[in-house]
């Protein structure tokens, strides 16, 4: 199988290159800097967004396109430049995958699109599966619709297409876990904001799975929510974390200091929503990691 991903340089796209390039599939990584990458047996890395580049050129008949590519969300305060950024660059790349898909002879036969449970906005009442169609008022919300807009250009090809809504990824190597769990390391773990917000989760070998299993499953396409069956509260997520760190939780985090301190961007910490990801389960996808429990042992004593 070969295996087309934007973003695959990234904490998701890392472990998906890894998996499928362990299962013998053959992984073709669009970068700017092919040039400066080492390529390996099942791991090829092609020139695309350049002047210069014509990916097509490069690239033999593809089976799947993956698009995880866009700027991060978590990694600068959000002032409007920023926040054109991030909408601009998941916008772009997912332009250019249409028009990378669109010169194709043969089609794929699926897209995965990257998403985010964002698009619902925030609520520490509501429970969110994909069949709900309102959409959140809030700079994530907004972000997301725009960027599944685009990704819906895909689908008219005649291309099934996924748009797969990730909640909050934990890994050991990357992602939001590395920089929560600190503070426990340091003996200042607590309660962040009011303690009540959702933590909708999802372990990173799940992650993995899930795009496996909808690439294996012609039935999935549209909005898939990517998250652990079992959503918690922050506070459930920091009291977890303590116990299996023998660490103490006992320092709160009020809201008016991340407030003060990340702006508009503390929203990813102090508000949430509960999702479930009810296609994954009546489609039959088995969760490696279900419980918060079992993914944050996993992580944390590995």
């Amino acid at each position: 199988m070969n295996i087309l991903i934007a973003g695959g340089t990234g904490f998701v796209g890392q472990a998906l290159t890894a998996y499928f390039a362990q299962k013998g599939y053959h992984m073709y990584i669009l970068t700017r800097n092919a040039q400066k990458q080492e390529h390996h047996r099942y791991i090829h890395y092609v020139q695309w967004l350049t002047n210069e580049a014509n990916p097509l050129e490069q690239l033999p008949s593809i089976d799947v396109v993956i698009n995880l590519a866009g700027e991060s969300i978590n990694s600068g305060r959000w002032n409007d430049a920023r926040k054109r950024t991030i909408v601009e660059s998941r916008l772009q790349a997912t332009e250019a995958i249409y028009d990378l898909i669109a010169q194709m002879p043969k089609k794929p036969s699926v897209v995965i699109q990257a998403s985010a449970i964002g698009i619902y906005g925030t609520s520490l009442h509501e429970t969110f599966t994909e069949r709900h169609n309102k959409v959140g008022t809030d700079f994530l919300a907004e972000t997301v619709k725009k960027w599944e807009e685009a990704g819906q250009r895909i689908e008219s090809l005649g291309v099934r297409t996924v748009f797969m809504r990730f909640g909050i990824i934990l890994g050991k190597h990357g992602g939001a876990l590395p920089r929560i769990v600190l503070p426990y390391k340091w003996l200042i773990g607590g309660t962040i904001g009011s303690g009540q917000q959702w933590m909708s989760w999802v372990h990173i070998d799940d992650v993995v799975g899930v795009v496996d299993f909808a690439i294996r499953n012609g039935n999935i396409s549209g909005p898939v929510n990517v998250t652990a069956p079992q959503p918690v509260t922050m506070k459930q997520f920091g009291k977890t974390v303590a116990n299996i760190l023998h660490r103490p939780h006992w320092l709160p985090v009020p809201s008016f200091s991340l407030q003060l301190l990340l702006g508009e961007m503390s929203m990813l910490v102090l508000e949430g929503q509960r999702v479930i990801p009810e296609k994954l389960l009546q489609a039959g996808y088995r969760f490696s990691f279900p419980t918060i429990d079992r993914a944050l042992a996993n992580i944390l004593q590995s």
